[in-house]
This record gives C-alpha cells, sequence and structure tokens, in this order.
C-alpha cells in the first residue's frame, strides 16, 4: 500500500508540475513506460512493461490519480540514443505527465534532455550512470537505483577483499551503463591496494569474444569483472568454458535476467 501511495503521490505531482492531465473529456491522465520493448535488451523492457501495467492498475482500481484514471502508453528505445530522443519527443507530443524510464544510461542521458525542455517528469528505474542526475538536464530528472559509484564501490571493495591473491581482469562493453560501471568497481579496487592484471573492451552485439577469452586464458585471469549487459555476459561464459576456463565472471545488476 505505502508503494501505491508512493506512486500516485508521483504521479499527481507531476501533473501538478506540468499541467498535463488529459483531458475534462476524457477523464484520463496519460503516463508512459519507456525502455527496450524489443532488440537484444527486450527482456528487461519486458519486465518494465509488465511492472507498469501493474501499477497502473492498482493505481485505477484504487480510484486513480486528482479523481482521473491513468492511460498508460508504451514507448520503445531499444536502447539506442537515437531511437530514445525520438520516442521522448513522440511522449511529449501525446502530453505524457510521467515517464517511467528510459532503462539504459545510454538512451535516458539524451532524452532527458528534451523531457527536461518540456516540463515532464523522468524517473529511470534503471540507469546507473552518475552523469544522469550529476548533470541533470532539469529539476523533474530522477532515478531510483543505486548509481554506477556506489554499486562499484562495493563490488571493488569485495574483490579487492575476497580476491587479493588472484588475477583480476576488467571487461566493458563501451556504454554509458558498462564502461561507467566497470571504471567505477577498478577505481574503488584499486584503492583498496588491488592492481588489476588487464583491461579489455569489446563491443556491444558480437557474437565471438574467443579472441578477448584467449587474452584472459593466457593472462591466467581467476575473475572477471564485466561492465555490460546480460547478452554479451552469457557468451563470454560460454566461450571461457568452451576453452577449459574456470574463470568467475561477475557484474552488475544488468545481469539480473532469467535468461541470464
Amino acid at each position: 500500500m505505502n508503494r501505491l501511495l508512493s506512486l500516485v503521490a508521483l504521479v499527481g505531482a507531476a501533473i501538478l508540475a506540468t499541467g498535463c492531465g488529459g483531458g475534462e473529456e476524457d477523464n484520463t491522465i496519460p503516463v508512459a513506460i519507456v525502455g527496450p520493448i524489443t532488440g537484444q535488451y527486450a527482456s528487461f523492457g519486458g519486465q518494465m512493461k509488465s511492472g507498469g501495467e501493474m501499477a497502473v492498475a492498482d493505481i485505477n482500481e484504487a480510484g486513480g490519480v486528482l479523481g482521473k484514471k491513468l492511460d498508460l502508453d508504451t514507448g520503445d528505445d531499444a536502447c539506442d540514443p537515437k531511437q530514445a530522443v525520438a520516442v521522448a519527443n513522440q511522449m511529449t507530443g501525446n502530453g505524457v505527465a510521467l515517464v517511467t524510464g528510459h532503462y539504459c544510461s545510454g538512451s535516458s542521458i539524451p532524452a532527458s534532455k528534451v523531457y527536461a525542455e518540456s516540463d515532464m517528469v523522468e524517473i529511470s528505474p534503471a540507469s546507473t550512470n552518475p552523469a544522469f542526475t550529476d548533470n541533470r538536464a532539469g529539476p523533474n530528472i530522477y532515478r531510483v537505483c543505486g548509481r554506477d559509484d556506489q554499486q562499484g564501490g562495493i563490488a571493488g571493495a569485495y574483490l579487492a577483499k575476497n580476491f587479493a591473491d588472484k588475477n583480476i581482469a576488467f571487461v566493458d562493453d563501451k556504454t554509458a551503463y558498462g564502461k561507467g560501471l566497470a571504471e567505477e568497481t577498478k577505481k574503488a579496487m584499486n584503492a583498496a591496494g588491488k592492481t588489476e592484471a588487464m583491461y579489455e573492451a569489446i563491443t556491444a552485439g558480437e557474437r565471438d569474444y574467443s579472441a578477448l577469452v584467449s587474452k584472459l586464458k593466457q593472462a591466467n585471469v581467476d575473475v572477471v569483472y564485466f561492465g555490460g549487459y546480460h547478452t554479451e555476459a552469457g557468451l563470454i561464459i560460454r566461450q571461457m568454458r568452451d576453452q577449459g576456463m574456470d574463470t568467475i565472471l561477475m557484474g552488475g545488476d544488468a545481469l539480473i535476467t532469467q535468461e541470464f
């Protein structure tokens, strides 16, 4: 019930702040979920869509917001920055009061500029790059998840303490999320007195990471900290096992999927 009241309060605040509230004729308030509904990260978008539908159903059953029912729209950015900006412009054009999204930091950061200019409220459930709020486009941009420096601080200290005598490698996927998380984790581990054996970067979306795996094997790497998403992480693990490696792979919140 407390979560439901919080959601109602957020939507109500968004309406009062932006003046968006739908028309008196239809007696509805447009809100939206925006994330990777399609593409290689669609499992995350599916979770966001399901959660949004459940929340809206609960709020409407409890009487709605300011006497009106919520009308949920869904936008697909496929975790692509350009598509994210296009969807953000579409949502502002539709007069949406509140956007829950985007998922990927690389999408949320450029899209937030569109929402800020239109005085729309954006609340990301998953964008962890500090720049999203440190360089906030406007006072109406929020997140409800741990930042890269918070997650990295914990992970880096854990690596230094529990794998002090092991060879640790860092790998990132060059995205705003993956690179930021890996760098923050490395920084924290270094501060705790542990130096990595190597640092590599991959290109997200590829299927063959055998060259990277061979490098890791030659360096006798015991632990890989991966900054990136579950798709590439799964491929790297599978290809490490194919080369006879029992190396541990550790990562952030983007690995928390049933698919992984």
